[in-house]
């Protein structure tokens, strides 16, 4: 049977889940889950959680805690990564309030925008050390990344290490139903296609039995009632003509149309949560001790699967059976208006062979040229992550869309040093 190694596994709601999902089902419960984390707190607790699942699904698994990463990762079959480098304290912290000393507001900070540049920088050295583990003691693992910002970090891995890699996220496969049961709609028998790049896919076609559906959801989104929590997306498809993948607070920071210190009356008016991510970690710092009573002292623990595509791709792996995903891969020709270098989110089938992308073809011009906006700031912060060269940092962020739209080049430059500054030993040297 495997062996399932899961980086970052003090993520214990995350590893929950996919981990969960794989002892619950038939062809991968009988898995060697290796869990590894530089928390030994939190890494004891998600043991003792997956024991306990393990335990009353049958005690099929066998499941290790290692604190030796080369250990938790030799002769792994997959490595599942969920790692965040920096954590809230003091990286995320830092992520938004140096910004916001300019005037440059922001809601997740972790995809896109400074928050996203920054992020990426942390990351990408720690997961080039995976990397050159991976390639010496398990060079045929597939590697599953979970880890934002998913296209940034993804795009580098696939670009300079020989480790198989894919981006995974549930926004593709949460999207069509969620809008349509947003709108009242129901989303039985429907057929839909997505393609763009991750957190700005683009919902290309919704039918049922053939029928298209864009008129009547585009009908019912202009008379939903106001304030809701998706009022950036359905502004988005107003003016541009589809739906997209992602939040309408990711999105807002994506695109240089909604957050704007000279027109405060938008965030308002779209309902826009300026430092979402921040509250929302706080409120989960203080939620931890009633979580861990519910998942690392219950003792009765019980799982029911996912939708994360994790431990389907296994399973497709495993028994040969095909499965269909949303997945973040390289451009080889894929979406042929895009960048070849970037990193796009396309339908991938998955088989023994390993996953194999779907081709696209060209996306609708001014889709593709939103998704080059963002594809900018990937190669550009990996391009700096790659030669550490502080220029190229500055130019990721002089060429970010919400950044540039509110800030002037010599602030973006100086911005951008005091993040380095505070940053200190969390980022690589630059020159």
């Amino acid at each position: 049977m495997p062996k399932i190694t899961f980086m970052g596994a003090g993520s214990t709601v995350f590893a929950k889940n996919v981990l969960g999902d794989c002892l619950v089902t038939p062809a991968l419960r009988e898995s060697e889950f290796a869990l590894y984390d530089i928390d030994d707190d939190r890494l004891k607790q998600s043991e003792a959680m997956l024991n306990n699942i393990n335990k009353n699904t049958g005690g099929h698994g066998t499941i290790k805690a290692y604190t030796d990463r080369r250990a938790a990762l030799k002769e792994a079959d997959y490595v599942v990564n969920a790692i965040q480098v920096g954590g809230y304290e003091p990286s995320t912290v830092i992520d938004f309030e140096v910004p916001k000393k300019y005037g440059l507001r922001q809601t997740i900070g972790d995809t896109l925008g400074i928050g996203g540049i920054f992020r990426s920088l942390r990351t990408i050295p720690v997961l080039f050390d995976f990397a050159r583990d991976m390639e010496e003691l398990c060079p045929d693992a597939l590697f599953l990344n979970y880890t934002n910002p998913m296209p940034i970090l993804t795009g580098a891995l696939l670009r300079y290490t020989d480790v198989k890699t894919v981006g995974l996220c549930h926004s593709v496969q949460g999207c069509a139903s969620g809008l349509l049961k947003g709108l009242g709609m129901s989303d039985n028998n429907i057929q839909w296609k997505i393609a763009g790049i991750n957190h700005m896919g683009w919902l290309l076609e919704i039918t049922r039995d053939g029928v298209d559906l864009y008129p009547e959801i585009k009908r019912r989104a202009l008379e939903r009632e106001t304030p809701h929590n998706d009022m950036v997306r359905y502004e988005m498809m107003r003016q541009f003509g589809y739906y997209v993948t992602e939040s309408s607070e990711h999105n807002a920071e994506y695109l240089p149309y909604f957050i704007k210190d000279k027109y405060p009356e938008l965030i308002e008016r779209f309902n826009i949560p300026l430092d979402e991510y921040p509250r929302r970690c706080v409120n989960q710092i203080a939620k931890w001790d009633n979580m861990k009573k519910e998942l690392v002292e219950n003792k009765d623990l019980s799982h029911e699967r996912t939708h994360e595509y994790g431990s389907f791709i296994m399973e497709a792996m495993e028994t040969d059976v095909p499965f269909k995903i949303g997945g973040s891969v390289m451009n080889t020709g894929l979406i042929p208006n895009l960048p070849s270098e970037a990193c796009v989110e396309v339908a991938c089938l998955v088989d023994r062979s390993g996953v194999t992308p779907c081709y696209v073809g060209n996306l609708p011009e001014q889709l593709a040229a939103l998704n080059r906006t963002n594809i900018n700031v990937h190669l550009l912060t990996i391009e700096a992550a790659v030669t550490k060269k502080k220029e190229h940092i500055y130019h990721a962020a002089m060429l970010d869309p919400h950044t540039s739209a509110e800030l002037s080049l010599d602030d973006i430059r100086a911005m951008c040093d005091d993040l380095i500054d505070a940053h200190g030993d969390m980022l690589p040297k630059f020159k």
